[in-house]
């Protein structure tokens, strides 16, 4: 099966201590591709660059990794946006961004009815709520556009809400967007957290029923360490992760995580057996600063019955 990946990657600036940092790639939707890519899942990323040298180097980086960049459009004379992780004594991140120019912004406003077509014949489209805040009216409407036609091609569709709030004008436009967006949804991943800053979910059981309410059909609310809750089928299946660690950067825990679900599914795995999947990986990837870890720190050879070994 085939996944497509649609979003942003900006130049990662990651904090190393005594003022120097290092310089990575990342972007929620972006991590996930790459994890999905090194679990041998054949994975596309689907976004707009510049032609500088920074978006080249970008395109060789996921290449390298095994993703394909068929489909990522290149703009004259523009660069990609940038952010900057600070993390405190915790592990927990924060996050400073320069990116209101990105291409990336730009795409579903660029991109033709032939590109549409071939990505509306992937198996699985992969987005996530940071995807929708980068685009206008126009740009949403092509994206659910897209959406509607993979369906009817017999595609799913994958979703983490991934609410971050300053990519948004306010909370009400995130909650039509996301409204807007959620009947086309097959698979939601969303963080409690997250779920609860936009839209009040009590717990997640109410995150859940929301999202059923909306028609999407398999939902696993991420509840940080105490694991996630998976909802398939009638039936509500509580999956806590092996071991409770102390992380040294938390950021793409749930990026991680929904690769490595996403790819338990893919390959035939249980509900519970994705969700341990994607517990392992997310747990080594917190062990590590930056959002993606060096290729010998993953916890995998390959995926047997969707587990990661």
């Amino acid at each position: 099966m085939k996944v497509a990946s649609i979003g942003e990657c900006m130049v990662e600036l990651s904090d190393g201590g005594a003022g120097l940092f290092s310089r990575a790639f990342g972007g929620d939707t972006l991590n996930t591709a790459l994890y999905l890519a090194r679990l041998g899942i054949e994975t596309s990323y689907v976004t707009a660059l510049g032609d500088d040298s920074l978006s080249s180097a970008m395109l060789d980086a996921w290449r390298a990794e095994g993703i394909h960049v068929d489909e990522v459009l290149r703009l004259p004379g523009r660069m990609p946006g940038l952010y900057m992780i600070e993390r405190n004594a915790l592990g927990e991140r924060s996050f400073l961004y320069w990116r209101d120019r990105a291409p990336a912004r730009e795409f579903f406003d660029l991109v033709d009815d032939a590109a549409l077509e071939r990505l509306s014949r992937f198996d699985w489209l992969y987005l996530s709520g940071i995807t929708l805040s980068l685009y206008g009216d126009r740009g949403r409407a092509r994206l659910i556009e897209l959406l509607t036609m993979a369906r009817r091609n017999g595609g799913r569709i994958a979703f983490d809400g991934n609410y971050r709030p300053r990519g948004w004008s306010d909370a009400a436009a995130a909650r039509r967007a996301f409204d807007s967006l959620l009947p086309h949804v097959d698979l939601a991943l969303p963080t409690l957290e997250d779920e609860q800053l936009l839209f009040g979910d009590a717990d997640a059981d109410s995150c859940a029923a929301r999202l059923r309410g909306a028609g999407v059909a398999e939902i696993v609310v991420k509840t940080g360490a105490r694991g996630c809750i998976v909802y398939a089928k009638g039936i509500r299946t509580e999956v806590p992760p092996e071991a409770v660690l102390q992380p040294v950067d938390t950021t793409a825990a749930g990026d991680s995580f929904n690769a490595g679900y996403l790819a338990g599914r893919i390959s035939g795995a249980s509900v519970t057996e994705a969700a341990r999947a994607g517990h392992r990986l997310a747990g080594v990837v917190i062990r590590w600063p930056g959002a993606v870890i060096p290729k010998d720190a993953m916890p995998t050879s390959g995926l047997r019955k969707g587990m990661i070994t």
